[in-house]
């Protein structure tokens, strides 16, 4: 009895104990009482997203890429992506507005401000009225100095992993995993079809004559004069040539974009115009340059542009290995709000007749609730996500080795000369690309399939290579559905292999992708060579030649020609708009 009472007691004690130090236990990324050090938590990686291969400033304009997908991988550079990069990259030359420690303090825990100013032993004073907009150019090499040379082995950024390495993952990471739902390339197609014939646009709160304008052009491009031959357009790629060149001529003719000034750098009106996310940057760029389409009167617009960088949005906000993007998608959702308030354009519609261009696999999840209803131009175009077919456009994903000169080593070997069946090498992001090496790394001399490609300019020309003289190359998805190998292979002049269940290709409205690509489902990756061996040569011909005639649409101009990857990204949103518009009468 005696030795009951005795286990009773100390029991009783352990429980009060635990529970008196379960209170102290602190918010955020605090340590429990209990633990040994500060957890790192460097292991576990959202997108890869922080890997970065080259950033300048280059005359106001940004030159930034991250190996998203994985076609070489990249060393690592400090500060870059990272919380204390975006705090010396926006604490030096910035103004007034949101304060630096109200956008980025989270729910629990300090902000990284207030421990970086603890560290530094800055005045938070001084630091709370930095403004995450700087008006001029803020990557200058001081700059890039001190991104470059922190601190190593502070409490802030610890480099020993050894800690991480002990927690447990209990949870797999949704990118890592194959998807719930699976959507093929046929769904999509009558997917597009049930959403032509009835819009699901909010109908405006008040009518304007622009939005008859708008109407008008519809009926012209459902009753356009029959094309049978063009010098311009290669028929066999477009789903309907006829439609096609009817509304490009009415965009020509009738389409007004306003650019909306609010915001500045660097995650406004600041392109990136090299690496991973150039697409976004680019037609920032060129957008906000044309003369064309853009007018100074909001009055006189059919479509209002919100032209931020998704990119340098990640870069500016994101706490690095926290895993929490919710202050990057409050950041626009005040963004959103600021501009709703300040104009009645947002709100007549509900945005419908918005469009945002954005290249960065987080711009689905960023851009949710607050903008869900405008058209939204993205690389990331899963259906699983959010994406949806006849109002968002598939943006091209192009990887951009050179701003001067972005149609560099354009091109590749005819048909006859591509000796090689099918070709592949990157990086093992995300689960399918295991799944491919698994069945065809070395396995057959005509399966070129490896996986990360060694550093350096001669395993880049090797890769080159090898899409110029392959006669398939093959585009799995990474991480997220989408892929630069896509346009990598239209660019090298090779047959695209899309293995990506739930990925939109790209300009999907009007473009035929039958016609110069295979698409194939996730689970006929065993079947691969099978499938590609029984394409007859003329077939394959045939797709190679769809190729390069598709290929003067993928490409991107200092100064926008035809039918260049400008002006098919700036047509499909006219285009969804004029299908999905909703008319008060």
């Amino acid at each position: 009895m005696g030795n009951r009472r005795f286990l009773f007691l100390l029991g009783t004690m352990a429980v009060n104990f635990l529970l008196f130090q379960s209170i102290l236990v602190p918010y955020g990324n605090g340590n429990s009482p209990w633990s040994s050090g500060p957890q790192n938590y460097a292991h576990l990686h959202d997108n890869g997203s922080d890997q970065v291969s080259e950033i300048s400033n280059n005359g106001g304009v940004f030159e930034l890429g991250a190996d998203t997908n994985g076609v070489h991988s990249f060393p690592e550079k400090k500060g870059v992506g990272s919380n204390k990069g975006s705090i010396a990259v926006l604490g030096k030359d910035s103004k007034r507005g949101f304060r630096v420690k109200q956008i980025l303090e989270t729910k629990r825990g300090s902000s990284t401000v207030s421990r970086l100013v603890k560290y530094e032993k800055m005045d938070s004073r001084k630091l709370e009225r930095v403004d995450l907009h700087s008006s001029d150019s803020t990557l200058s090499s001081g700059n890039l100095t001190l991104l470059e040379k922190s601190h190593p082995g502070n409490d802030l950024f610890p480099l020993d992993n050894s800690s991480a390495a002990n927690i447990p993952r209990t949870k797999q990471m949704r990118c890592n995993m194959p998807p719930k739902s699976r959507t093929l390339i046929q769904e999509m197609n009558r997917i597009l079809i049930r959403r032509r014939a009835k819009s699901r646009a909010m109908k405006p709160r008040w009518s304007s004559k622009l939005d008859l304008e708008v109407l008008a052009a519809r009926f012209e491009i459902e009753h356009p004069p029959i094309v049978m031959q063009d010098k311009e357009l290669y028929a066999p790629l477009f789903r309907n040539v006829s439609m096609f060149k009817r509304s490009y001529e009415l965009m020509e003719r009738t389409l007004k974009v306003y650019i909306y000034k609010d915001g500045n750098k660097p995650i406004f009106h600041q392109p990136i115009l090299k690496g991973l996310y150039a697409s976004e940057g680019w037609f920032m760029k060129l957008m906000e340059e044309n003369k064309q389409f853009v007018v100074k009167d909001p009055a006189k617009a059919h479509l209002f542009y919100m032209p931020f960088s998704a990119r340098m949005l990640e870069f500016s906000l994101y706490v690095r290995n926290s895993h929490n993007r919710t202050n990057l998608r409050r950041f626009l959702k005040d963004y959103t709000d600021s501009i709703s308030a300040k104009y009645p354009y947002f709100n007549r519609t509900g945005g419908a007749d918005h469009f945002l261009v954005a290249c960065h696999d987080w711009a689905p999840y960023e851009t949710r609730h607050h903008m869900e209803y405008c058209i939204k131009a993205l690389c990331n175009s899963d259906v699983t996500q959010g994406f949806k077919i006849g109002r968002d456009v598939a943006l091209p994903e192009t990887y951009v080795r050179s701003v001067k000169n972005p149609q560099r080593d354009l091109g590749g070997k005819p048909p006859h000369q591509r000796h090689v069946l099918a070709f592949y090498a990157g990086n093992m992001h995300g689960y399918l690309r295991q799944i491919l090496l698994k069945h065809w790394k070395d396995k057959d001399p005509d399966m070129k399939i490896f996986g990360p490609m060694p550093h350096g300019v001669a395993s880049k020309m090797s890769y080159m290579q090898h899409m110029k003289s392959s006669k398939y190359c093959i585009c799995p998805k990474g991480y997220e559905v989408n892929s630069p190998r896509v346009v990598e292979a239209i660019f090298y002049e090779c047959v695209p292999v899309i293995i990506s269940d739930n990925f939109v290709p790209p300009f999907f409205e009007v473009l035929d992708w039958d016609a110069f690509s295979l698409i194939l489902a996730e689970k006929d990756i065993p079947n691969l060579k099978n499938i590609l061996v029984s394409v007859p040569e003329e077939k394959y011909v045939k797709l190679q030649l769809g190729v390069r005639r598709v290929q003067k649409h993928f490409l991107w101009h200092t100064k926008p020609s035809k039918y260049d990857l400008f002006h098919m990204t700036l047509h499909s949103i006219w285009y969804n708009r004029v299908f999905q518009i909703n008319v008060r009468r």
